[in-house]
């Protein structure tokens, strides 16, 4: 358990710390590491494709280009027939990339029914010849499943699996935060390199209030106080000893066997990526939030569920809804991405996904919600990003939690984060802001806890080297303020804490630091 000592430590450094110092929470993380003590800080050196270990590659599975499917560029008629034999032809293949030479595909069209492109297979890359000018065009929206639920509309393109999760064991004992290991009932199941799922549900009322910190809960957050606190966390078996399990990659959430954990298989698709393509939308109206399913969802374009070690990179969203979201998933990135056209709901966000990397990308639409968690996340890192000051980062309830913004510039407020009443709150514990640059105009005392309005409630943060505007916050509704209005060392906590546990940064994190493309 972290100390008073050390916390009280921090908070008398906020203010006064000069340009560069070393952070006292960073100091606290390696002794932590050094006496296998608890830290404050989470470890999210884990997150994205090969937990970051090694770059995104680039496949050389056998190529299935469109045009021999039938599709043809730029003549406005649609595509998305010969699109699907060719995801067909590649699955039945058991490995394949879609491959779109330059050109303008269309998709959605009128005289389209309004399936969707579906991947439900591993090893199934979507590849473009050049980002900017290989085009997918998505004439029409697709309506809601439900015209009442304006969230119901789908993605035009989805990825998921068709196996479904099967209970294995529960767990027996205590595991601390931030460790790896965990003993079961029965491990004769489970074998190295299998993905499993860690989960709990429960609303004992410690556990509930252990996990909402100081944060008092209204009556009307019935998820968390009735249904209880939900954790599911993915993770990669790296050795099994007996009963004893450890993972590759650490876990966020203190483990009481009391609280009935259990372990189940992770049904997922893997190696699935969408590369230097632009996809292109038609909206084009004014966004008004929750006008109509057409302004909240009528162009949402990719949804990767149940996926893991995959990938979204060097692709532009332009003129749409919802860009992208990895659900459900695991160790997987997002890397050089560009948002930009006509302003609209939401730009790239983890959902009930742990280990997600939101890497040197770029929201220029400024979208309501933009890089962003909702459901119960893990791990999400937003790492050397940046969106428009008119719009703020995305925290959209349903217990998301560990989430670091590391390096990402852009506006900061409290009106676009979302989520139920019920579902609240919008961030649970470990949000942690380094390095952050707010460039919208600056706020006394930044509430984390909205006194005018019920939906907007986070579990006090870490903020670190917070700079740029000129804003304060209030210290009681923070859980560690250091280096307020100047940025610390290390820089990146990301790439910091993945340099200590590897020994050195990996070559493709080296080349974004010197060549970023923001």
């Amino acid at each position: 358990m972290k100390s008073k000592g050390i916390i009280l430590a921090i908070l008398l450094l906020n203010i006064g710390v000069a340009f560069g110092q070393k952070s006292a929470i960073w100091n606290d993380f390696v002794s932590a590491k050094n006496t296998a003590k608890e830290a404050v800080l989470p470890d999210f050196s884990y997150a994205g494709y090969k937990f970051s270990e090694e770059a995104i590659p680039k496949v050389n599975y056998k190529v299935f280009n469109v045009l021999d499917f039938g599709a043809v560029p730029n003549d406005k008629i649609s595509d998305k027939s010969s699109i699907k034999k060719a995801i067909k032809a590649a699955e039945e293949n058991g490995e394949g990339v879609i491959f779109f030479p330059k050109g303008k595909y269309w998709i959605n069209t009128p005289k389209d029914d309004q399936s969707l492109i579906t991947v439900k297979s591993s090893k199934i890359v979507f590849r473009g010849e050049e980002e900017k000018k290989t085009i997918l065009f998505f004439d029409k929206d697709l309506p809601p499943a439900d015209p009442e639920k304006f969230w119901t509309c789908p993605s035009a393109i989805k990825v998921q699996s068709l196996d479904e999760n099967e209970y294995i064991t529960k767990v027996i004992a205590d595991a601390n935060r931030e460790t790896h290991r965990i003993k079961v009932e029965d491990a004769s199941r489970v074998k190295i390199g299998d993905w499993l799922v860690i989960q709990v549900l429960n609303n004992d009322k410690d556990l509930v209030k252990e996990d909402l910190g100081t944060l008092k809960p209204d009556k009307e957050w019935t998820s968390i106080l009735e249904k209880g606190v939900k954790v599911n966390e993915v993770h990669q078996v790296a050795s099994v000893n007996g009963n004893e399990i450890e993972f590759t990659s650490s876990i966020h959430y203190k483990i009481r066997a009391k609280h009935n954990w259990e372990v189940y298989s992770f049904a997922h698709v893997e190696s699935i990526g969408f590369e230097n393509i632009t996809f292109e939308g038609n909206w084009t109206k004014k966004f008004i939030h929750h006008r109509s399913a057409q302004d909240d969802g009528g162009w949402s374009i990719l949804k990767i569920s149940n996926a893991v070690n995959s990938w979204v990179k060097n692709c532009t969203f332009k003129n749409v809804n919802n860009a992208a979201s990895f659900s459900h998933s695991a160790a997987s990135t997002v890397l050089n991405v560009t948002i930009e056209g006509n302003l609209g709901h939401s730009a790239i966000h983890s959902s009930r996904s742990t280990n997600i990397l939101i890497a040197n990308s770029n929201d220029i639409a400024g979208m309501h919600h933009s890089f962003g968690v909702d459901g119960n996340s893990s791990g999400t890192v937003i790492w050397r990003s940046k969106y428009a000051s008119h719009t703020s980062f995305e925290s959209h309830a349903s217990q998301p939690r560990c989430t670091l913004l590391d390096n990402v510039e852009g506006g900061f407020f409290q009106g676009r984060a979302g989520g139920a009443r019920f579902n609240l709150p919008n961030h649970g514990k470990h949000l942690v802001l380094w390095n952050f640059k707010e460039t919208d105009e600056p706020e006394e005392n930044f509430r984390f806890v909205a006194n005018d309005t019920w939906y907007w409630r986070i579990v006090p943060p870490i903020i670190v080297g917070f700079h740029g505007a000129g804003t304060t916050f209030k210290k009681d509704e923070v859980e560690v303020l250091e280096s307020l209005g100047k940025p610390v060392t290390p820089e990146s906590l990301f790439e910091k804490q993945l340099e200590l546990r590897l020994g050195k940064l990996p070559q493709w994190i080296v080349n974004i630091k010197n060549k970023p493309k923001l």
